[in-house]
C-alpha cells in the first residue's frame, strides 16, 4: 500500500507524484480486469484469477461433458427399446390374427377348402412376422432374431469407472430363459420347430396344410396348435414387458442425468461466472478512482514548481 511522503523541499524525487502514478496504474489494472469480466461474463478467465476455483471448475466441466455423453448413450438405448417394442407389438398382433384363423378353423362346420384357405392366409401373416424380424435393425444389428446384445454407458462413478446397462435378447440369454424365449423369431429356417420359445411350434407348418392333409389344422391337432399359439403370444408379451421395463429404467436415468447436468452447470456458473451487477459497480468505482488519481498526479507534478520561487 502507498505510504505518504511529502518530499519536504526535495525536487529530484517527487514521491507524491510516484504514489499517485502507482495508484493510477493499480486503478487502470482494476478497470481492465472488470472490463474483461464484463465482456466475457466470466470471473475466472485464467488460472491466475482463482487457482483453486480454476481446478474445481475444470474438473466439474470435464465430468459434465462425460454426463452429456452418457445422456446421448441413454437416448440411443431408448431408440433400441422403442424399436424392439414396436416390432414385438406388431408381431403380437400378427400372432393374434394367426390364432384367430386357427380358432375359426376349429369350427366343425367349415369344410376342408375353407380350412386350407385359412391356413394359407395365416402363413402370409407368418411371412410378415419374418419380414418384421429382418427389418428391425439398429446400428447394423438385428434386434429380435435372437442374436442381439448391447451395453450402453449410462453414467460414471467417482473414479470415472463406467456404469453400463445391458440389453440382452440373445438365444439362451438370462432374459430369454426367463421369458422362455429359447429361440426368438427364427423363421428364416422355416423348418424350425421352436417358435417364440414354444417347443414343437413351427409356423412353416401352416403352408403345409392341404386338402389331403390338414396337419396342424386337423381335428386332432388343432387344440395343440391353439395352445401353442397362445403360449407364443404370451412369450412375446413377456419379452415386450422385459424391454418395456428397461425403457422405464432408461427414462429414469435420463431424468437423473438431465438433473445432474443442470446442477453441475449451476456449480460451474457459481465458481466461474462473473456477477455482472457487482462487476459493474466495481468498474464505476475504479473509474472514479482513475479520475481522482489523474487529478492527484497532475497536482503532485506541480508541487516542485513552488520551490522555484526561492530562486527569484
Amino acid at each position: 500500500m502507498p505510504t505518504v511522503f511529502s518530499g519536504e523541499s526535495r525536487i529530484r524525487t517527487n514521491i507524491p507524484s510516484l504514489n499517485a502514478y502507482n495508484s493510477l496504474i493499480s486503478t487502470n489494472n482494476d478497470i481492465a480486469l472488470r472490463q474483461l469480466r464484463l465482456s466475457t461474463g466470466k470471473r475466472i478467465n485464467s488460472a491466475s484469477d482463482d487457482v483453486a476455483g480454476y481446478i474445481t471448475s475444470r474438473s466439474l466441466t470435464a465430468r459434465n461433458e462425460s454426463l452429456t455423453t452418457a445422456l446421448n448413450s441413454v437416448g440411443e438405448a431408448k431408440n433400441v427399446t422403442a424399436l424392439t417394442q414396436d416390432a414385438l407389438d406388431n408381431i403380437n398382433g400378427l400372432l393374434t390374427k394367426i390364432k384367430e384363423s386357427a380358432s375359426t378353423a376349429s369350427n366343425g362346420a367349415l369344410g376342408t377348402d375353407e380350412k386350407v384357405a385359412l391356413a394359407k392366409s395365416a402363413y402370409r401373416y407368418s411371412e410378415q412376422i419374418q419380414f418384421v424380424v429382418n427389418s428391425t435393425v439398429f446400428g447394423g444389428k438385428q434386434l429380435i432374431d435372437g442374436s442381439f446384445s448391447g451395453n450402453w454407458t449410462v453414467g460414471y462413478n467417482s473414479s470415472n469407472g463406467l456404469l453400463t446397462l445391458e440389453i440382452d435378447l440373445q438365444n439362451n440369454s438370462t432374459a430369454a430363459a426367463k421369458f422362455n424365449l429359447d429361440s426368438a423369431f427364427n423363421l428364416g429356417a422355416t423348418s424350425t420347430s421352436n417358435f417364440a420359445g414354444v417347443t414343437g411350434l413351427s409356423l412353416s407348418s401352416l403352408n403345409s396344410v392341404s386338402s389331403t392333409s390338414l396337419g396342424i389344422f386337423s381335428a386332432t391337432a388343432i387344440s395343440t396348435t391353439l395352445t401353442s399359439l397362445a403360449s407364443a403370444i404370451q412369450n412375446v408379451s413377456k419379452v415386450a414387458s422385459y424391454v418395456g421395463g428397461i425403457e422405464n429404467r432408461l427414462g429414469s436415468q435420463e431424468d437423473l442425468l438431465r438433473s445432474q447436468i443442470t446442477n453441475y452447470k449451476a456449480a460451474i456458473s457459481r465458481i466461474e461466472d462473473a456477477d455482472i451487477a457487482t462487476e459493474q459497480l466495481q468498474l464505476v468505482k475504479a473509474q472514479f478512482l482513475q479520475q481522482s488519481s489523474l487529478i492527484s498526479l497532475a497536482q503532485a507534478n506541480q508541487n516542485p514548481q513552488s520551490f522555484l520561487q526561492l530562486f527569484s
